[in-house]
């Protein structure tokens, strides 16, 4: 392997647009970043300019190759689920971006579900819908070919590709981790689901080709050079690889504004047959490489560095999000405060979207230090949870946690995590493994890496912190939480009969 098995990334998060160069030897050099911030119209809808997004993936991509040289193949990291429709002859979106996080089709999917469909407001499925609703009612432009749909992946190797300019090649493609968010596929091949879509009226003509998420799809006749584009991955599934998860049971972490555990699970049968697994979780395409899936399980935190954003934004007691850490140093525990991170409600296990934040045990003596410090430790909990229902339904034993994300820089946060699980915690050299993980997908594809067992042996944790109590107290610790978690559900009755 040389220098010149560099890959360039480009990494569209939800608020930002990023590309950098990932060498060899996992390290990620010639960091260039952009802010694309969504729009919110209205309460519950999440939107964004996909003309702009197009514009600053070219504009960063540009710059990384200039500053870090030649590569030899480009990766695509992505926000899942957000979706995309666009002309096929101009490449000008029809509508803005409808963002993974717009609930404005709940109605919709609840009258799907009256009707024997179960469709997630979080998926792409339903945000098609919409978009199509509006912009081509009869479906007559989607049928004919004129339009296309894509997840982010799809609009950004689109325009590396070259666009509508490059006519008959531009790419239009979706990987396997992206596609199976999309609830259009059959779950258990992942191919397009031609049942449903009929019974949804989405024509086929709209949709991508899917293909794996390591290998030569095309070539990004955009960048210098026309390098092929041979990784691509959904953010978390990203972050996965690029934390060297990719042998069976080993898993991640990721603690952002929310919480995701990801758990490889291998290959085989998809790892849970209809939807939610009986402890909350849900199965995941991990990757796809040369035709054969690895998949994986998801648990979902919905509040993290929310609740630490929470305490600066609207409680005004902490200045910046990284003081946390120190204000909570400043006391030994809480005082026995409880807080319980559902200001959206709970996810995994319990998926309860009527459950709200909760903070419980408060004396004249709880001061700042001890309610930081609860928050803190609150979502460290809400961490166990997700290691706790993985492991129910994945059946493999998480013996450490490997973790990236804001949060991951946070010495008190990550100390509680290691002593809610009862495990060592793995920090990642990188604190966003997403773009080190894409590198590594399409370094796999140009001959970087002999295997995914490659990937694996590519990690080399920052820093590794060991639980210190005992598991006596551990056990009371975590069992006062889940009190105090208890209180919190149910919070608001209709909205905790709504489910997914």
């Amino acid at each position: 392997m040389s220098a010149t098995d560099s890959i360039l990334v480009v990494d569209v998060g939800t608020s930002s647009v990023r590309a950098a160069i990932v060498r060899p030897d996992a390290s990620v050099t010639h960091e260039h970043q952009l802010p694309l911030l969504p729009d919110t119209p209205e309460a519950g809808m999440v939107e964004f300019d996909a003309s702009a997004m197009a514009d600053a993936v070219l504009e960063v991509a540009l710059r990384a190759i200039e500053a870090g040289g030649p590569v030899a193949g480009v990766g695509i990291a992505n926000q899942r689920a957000s979706s995309i429709v666009w002309e096929r002859a101009t490449g000008r979106p029809v509508a803005p971006g409808i963002g993974w996080q717009d609930l404005r089709t709940v109605g919709t999917c609840l009258v799907l579900q009256a009707e024997g469909i179960r469709l997630a407001p979080n998926t792409s499925a339903t945000k098609l819908l919409a978009i199509l609703d509006a912009t081509d009612p009869e479906r007559t432009r989607s049928s004919a070919g004129e339009l296309c749909f894509g997840t982010v992946d799809t609009w950004v190797a689109w325009t590396l590709s070259g666009g509508a300019s490059a006519g008959s090649a531009a790419l239009h493609v979706t990987d396997a981790t992206n596609a199976a968010v999309t609830e259009l596929v059959d779950p258990a091949t992942i191919v397009w689901d031609e049942p449903l879509l009929e019974k949804l009226r989405i024509p086929g003509a709209l949709l991508p080709s899917i293909v794996d998420s390591s290998g030569p799809v095309g070539t990004a006749e955009a960048l210098p050079g026309a390098p092929p584009i041979c990784g691509i991955a959904g953010d978390q599934q990203a972050s996965l690889v690029g934390q060297g998860c990719t042998r069976d049971g080993l898993a991640k972490a990721t603690f952002g504004t929310g919480g995701m555990l990801d758990q490889c699970t291998g290959a085989g049968p998809r790892p849970v047959e209809a939807g939610r697994g009986p402890a909350g979780t849900f199965p995941i395409v991990a990757f796809r490489v040369g035709g054969a899936t690895t998949w994986g399980t998801e648990a979902v935190m919905l509040s993290a560095g929310t609740a630490v954003e929470w305490l600066r934004d609207d409680l005004a007691i902490l200045g910046t999000a990284d003081e946390s850490a120190a204000v909570a140093a400043r006391c030994e525990t809480s005082g026995d405060v409880w807080f319980v991170p559902a200001l959206l409600g709970l996810g995994t296990p319990v998926w309860d979207f009527g459950a709200r934040g909760a903070l419980i045990g408060l004396t004249r003596g709880s001061g700042r230090p001890e309610i930081v410090r609860a928050v803190l430790e609150g979502v460290a909990h809400r961490g166990a949870d997700l290691v706790e229902a993985s492991e129910a339904d994945s059946g493999y034993t998480i013996g450490s946690l490997r973790i990236d994300g804001g949060m991951s820089t946070n010495d008190v946060f990550v100390a509680a995590l290691a002593e809610a699980i009862g495990r060592p915690v793995e920090i990642s050299p990188v604190t966003e493994a997403t773009t080190l993980g894409a590198g590594l997908l399409a370094g796999l594809a140009v001959g970087a890496y002999a295997s995914t067992d490659d990937l694996a042996a590519t990690f080399s944790p920052r820093r590794v912190v060991e639980p210190r109590g005992t598991d006596t107290d551990r056990a009371a610790a975590r069992e006062r939480w889940l009190t105090a978690r208890a209180k919190a559900e149910a919070t608001i009755p209709e909205l905790s009969g709504i489910s997914f």
